[in-house]
């Protein structure tokens, strides 16, 4: 069934329908993209929620950071942000792929609909104006026939009277004759006109307004199958983003499950832990019986711990259990720590050459007097050392060993770029054309002042890592630096350079070299090297080679930039990877 043949007098019903239908695809549009507008203010609250409770650059290092709690809740904040992203997604396909195609679909059917309804208003516009056409000529046959009529009247009348003349009498005959002459012509016409007006109307009917309505009726299908599809489209946007969205509680989930307790626990005590013993029993001092002032040296011993120095303090809680007074570790008597042995037949240790009694008191004022003296400085906090001597015993350790590895990864960052300022400046010296070897004269004396500098450092915080009673990791770093002059500076394995004027003082680096010299089997070699340079090997685990000289490797660089080799007359020792041409067996 089609609106042609069951609508075909309904024309301004199919008009009204088809005008309701688009009305009906704006509404929908418009009600999408309100929902855009929902899911983008949405999105936006939600990262707004999740970068207010995120944490900022500079409290990531805060202690509380390293709780599963803490990486769980920062978890759920990431997992919420990208959840809101995911809502942002759907608002663009659903601007995209609903509101922006229906509206162009629109126009376009809008545009169709117009042109259908013009030819519909073309083909009326052309049956009424033949209708006219037929009507007038119509009415001209009536009003010529009743002319003709009355003409034939008066004709038989004149011609019945005895007083008309016979000229008269032909007159009115010719003149009756003449206009029904004129009335047999309209009569054609108007039946002319009436079979075209028949034709027309027939056309208009059975074959014209039909085809138009044939097409509105395609135009409004299409129409409601292309809302259809909008419609499922509304739900599938959603769905697609839902596997993604599923992981993403999945994965606040997780970060719930991922909460350990235990583990927390332990990041606490590892984060506090001040790495002092617990205080010892408070003796009973007996003033009833007298104090006896004339103990033996042997009694004045050594003391304890702080709380033995205080005397009549002892009553007052110690400084790492009070919330005011806390007196930096630097301030205390090494008491804990026996003094350094005195040479064999030498003077006696200047501490304890002297009455110890003598010296504990001194000791004690020391102590006591700056608690004392000034109760201003009791509010304020530990003042902050280069040595985090401020810190308690464990967690000073812990921050040297942080600061350790720090300044490693520094020096080896600035031996690597000293190594490659050296090559630069030799590819300049065999090469002028590409370079000066000049211009890097700069660069490699502030590299070589920061590769000086950090090695002093390196060897201070090494010192205080070992008074603080911790291991420092073993240093490795790329041995070959470049001096100011851009000539090679290689530092030997164990740690000093081969200039035996600037001896290093961490000499135990390599101790495993020594190790490895021990071992009376010979290693197997894995491949050749010819040297490129001269290498002195002055100093210890290291071997002397010459340009040219082809050596077996025993032991591939490690990544220290060392390279195990051995002559052919058995000597064996390390030189510098950058110094040879390594070729390994397959």
């Amino acid at each position: 069934m089609d609106w042609g043949t069951e609508l075909w007098d309904q024309c301004d019903i199919i008009e009204k329908h088809t005008q309701s239908g688009l009305e009906l695809v704006e509404k929908y549009v418009k009600f999408v993209k309100e929902r855009t507008e929902v899911e983008q203010n949405y999105a936006k609250q939600l990262r707004n929620l999740s970068k207010k409770y995120n944490l900022k650059r500079s409290s990531k290092d805060e202690p509380e950071c390293r709780l599963s709690s803490y990486q769980s809740f920062l978890d759920i904040l990431n997992e919420t942000n990208d959840y809101a992203g995911q809502r942002e997604l759907i608002a663009e396909n659903m601007m995209m792929n609903i509101c922006i195609d229906l509206t162009k679909y629109l126009q376009e059917l809008k545009q169709e609909r117009k042109t259908y309804l013009m030819e519909a208003k073309k083909a009326q516009q052309s049956l009424e104006s033949t209708f006219k056409q037929l009507d007038n000529s119509k009415k001209r046959f009536e009003r010529e026939w009743r002319e003709a009529e009355r003409a034939a009247q008066y004709a038989e009348k004149t011609d019945q009277d005895i007083n008309a003349t016979k000229a008269d009498v032909e007159k009115a005959k010719q003149q009756a004759h003449m206009r029904a002459h004129v009335a047999e012509e309209c009569k054609n016409d108007y039946a002319a006109q009436l079979q075209k007006y028949n034709k027309e109307q027939s056309q208009f009917y059975f074959n014209d307004m039909p085809l138009i309505f044939n097409k509105l009726q395609d135009l409004d299908e299409r129409r409601v199958r292309k809302l259809a599809q909008g419609y499922i489209l509304f739900s599938d946007t959603e769905k697609h983003v839902m596997p993604i969205i599923g992981k993403c509680l999945e994965g606040i989930t997780k970060a719930g499950t991922n909460v350990n307790e235990k583990n927390d626990s332990m990041v606490v005590i590892e984060q506090n832990k001040s790495g002092f013993e617990r205080p010892g029993d408070v003796e009973f001092e007996d003033y009833s019986q007298g104090i006896n002032r004339t103990s033996s040296d042997s009694s004045l011993g050594t003391p304890k711990g702080p709380m033995d120095l205080l005397g009549k303090n002892r009553n007052k809680n110690f400084w790492l259990f009070s919330k005011k007074s806390k007196l930096s570790p630097s301030t205390l008597p090494p008491f804990s720590t026996p003094p350094a042995p005195s040479p064999a037949n030498g003077p006696s240790s200047p501490k304890f050459g002297r009455d110890p009694l003598s010296y504990c008191l001194k000791e004690i004022n020391k102590t006591v007097k700056p608690r004392i003296s000034s109760f201003r400085t009791l509010r304020r906090s530990p003042t902050v050392t280069e040595d985090f001597s401020h810190l308690p015993p464990e967690q000073r350790r812990k921050r040297l060993q942080q600061k350790l590895e720090e300044i490693c990864k520094e020096l080896q960052k600035e031996v690597d770029q000293s190594e490659a300022l050296g090559k630069m400046k030799d590819v300049y010296e065999k090469n002028p054309q590409m370079g000066d070897p000049a211009s890097l004269a700069s660069q490699i004396s502030q590299t070589s002042q920061n590769i000086e500098r950090l090695r002093g450092e390196l060897n201070k915080y090494e010192t205080w890592l070992a008074e603080a009673g911790g291991r420092g990791e073993t240093l490795r770093y790329k041995p070959q630096t470049f001096n100011n002059n851009g000539a090679h500076d290689v530092q030997s394995p164990d740690g000093a350079q081969s200039d035996e004027s600037t001896p290093d003082s961490s000499q135990a680096i390599y101790a495993e070299f020594d190790d490895d010299f021990e071992d009376d089997e010979l290693t197997a070699p894995i491949g050749k090297c010819t040297a490129m340079y001269n290498f002195p090997g002055a100093s210890e685990g290291t071997i002397a080679m010459q340009e040219g000289e082809v050596l077996a490797v025993i032991e591939e660089d490690k990544g220290d930039g060392w390279t195990r080799v051995r002559r052919n007359n058995g000597d064996e020792g390390y030189i510098p990877s950058s110094y040879v041409s390594i070729s390994l067996n397959k």
